[in-house]
């Protein structure tokens, strides 16, 4: 099963060519047609070298969809005369990758030629399943290439992961997803240029647009329209929408309309309107928004704009994170609706942000203010004898656990940052507060030990 064969290269005629999709078609034949990756793959780059000087090791490929993966790997094996055997975790059995790479050893020692086996979505092997592959990635037998949309790092075995390097792949950017349009458009031999079709520039924003960082996104929709349009169409903005069906309300997630978006969702929020909220969700949502995006202002947004007043809802968006995670779209969307509803509907309150800001201004402002002797850890005999840790008031030998000693550096003593509402779980918080507050300020004679 190489893909090198001379056979397979020479003998596909055009009428063939158009049977496979134009994102197959125009994968890159080399490392000078292969763009977007540039930090990781670029000339004089440490994998570029490796690649170059065939001293290529077992690695993982972490990025989104269509940002070149399988193709990357492909060039590598192509470009060291390597045998590249593809699977997909999705479609295959462990037991079929094992009946491949046991014979690994043998080929190279016929051939001279290092087989790389490239498992696409190898996190949807279990733990146990990729632990098949350890010894002969261990014993050099095969270069393992594995391609995941998931962090490596939780659903990678932890004893092959230390036995291959990780590359992170970014998601495209606008002018490499422009190369790779305008090249499709152009080429005669595996792309679309016999067609002779004329694109303006606003359709060639929209399909970088539709694309978000993913060439077989961008490169199906131009199928599709030049399928629509025909021999010397005009891909118009007109067009593109009636194909994508959703054109309208695609927006630059750079752009200003992506801030304006998320800028509504969290006003609405803030402002106790969950219908407008879920509107606003809906228009994200419509949009392509990415939903662990929207997930993360959301998280943000419990923190910052509920904090104590009611500390349930950022469980609740974890939460929301986790099913959507589990579930993925659509029917993951309902999780993050429900967040929005509780905290359009939760008592709110900057006071913890608030704090917290003022606190971090203080830490990068003034220094490192020494530790109070009282409260420093005293490990040695030698810390104890110079003052560490004496007179430290151990607060459950006192009434209802509190003390009057000082926290502070001397010179922030008296310093109150956190000043709690009256809103919600928050106001019990306020009323403790008061208490430790008025304590410490007490006369010595009014406190008792336990």
């Amino acid at each position: 099963m190489d893909i090198f064969d001379d056979k397979k290269n020479n003998a596909e005629n055009h009428d063939v060519l158009n049977i496979r999709p134009l994102a197959d078609r125009m994968r890159p034949k080399n490392f000078d047609e292969f763009v977007g990756q540039n930090k990781i793959v670029g000339s004089g780059t440490p994998l570029r070298v490796a690649i170059e000087t065939d001293k290529i090791g077992s690695m993982i490929f972490w990025g989104p969809p269509g940002t070149g993966k399988t193709t990357l790997a492909e060039l590598i094996a192509k470009t060291t005369n390597g045998q590249f055997i593809p699977f997909s975790a999705v479609s295959s059995s462990i037991k079929d990758v094992k009946a491949i790479i046991s014979k690994a050893g043998n080929y190279y020692k016929m051939s001279g030629r290092r087989t790389f086996i490239f498992i696409d979505e190898i996190h949807r092997f279990n733990k146990a399943q990729q632990d098949a592959f350890l010894p002969y990635v261990e014993k050099g037998d095969i270069i393992l290439i594995g391609a995941t949309t998931e962090n490596p790092s939780f659903e990678v075995n932890s004893a092959l992961l230390s036995r291959m390097r990780v590359y992170v792949l970014e998601r495209l950017s606008t002018d490499a997803l422009t190369t790779l349009i305008k090249r499709a458009i152009t080429d005669k031999e595996f792309g679309l240029g016999r067609l002779n079709l004329s694109l303006d520039e606003e359709a060639m924003q929209f399909f970088v647009t539709i694309s978000d960082g993913d060439a077989r996104r961008g490169l199906s929709l131009l199928e599709a329209a030049a399928s629509f349009v025909g021999e010397k169409g005009t891909l118009t903005i007109e067009v593109l929408k009636d194909v994508h069906q959703k054109g309208v309300l695609v927006y630059d997630k750079a752009g200003e309309e992506h801030y304006n978006l998320i800028s509504a969702l969290h006003k609405s929020i803030r402002s106790s309107d969950a219908d407008a909220s879920l509107y606003w969700l809906a228009r994200m949502f419509d949009s392509g928004e990415e939903p662990l995006y929207i997930l993360r202002r959301l998280i943000r947004f419990a923190s910052e704009d509920i904090g104590l007043a009611d500390p349930y809802a950022l469980s609740l968006c974890i939460n929301a994170r986790d099913t959507y995670r589990f579930l993925g779209s659509p029917e993951g969307e309902l999780s993050i609706a429900m967040a929005v509803i509780y905290m359009a509907c939760s008592p709110k309150s900057n006071a913890v942000y608030s704090a917290f800001q003022k606190a971090q201004q203080d830490a990068s402002e003034k220094g490192s203010l020494p530790v109070p002797l009282h409260i420093r850890n005293a490990p040695t005999s030698l810390m104890k004898d110079i003052g560490y840790g004496k007179n430290y008031q151990y607060a459950h030998n006192y009434e209802d656990a509190m003390t009057d000693q000082e926290h502070f550096p001397e010179e922030l003593i008296g310093t109150e940052y956190y000043h709690p509402t009256e809103n919600g779980r928050e106001a019990r918080l306020a009323e403790y507060l008061k208490k430790y507050r008025e304590y410490k300020n007490s006369p010595k004679s009014e406190k008792k030990n336990n």
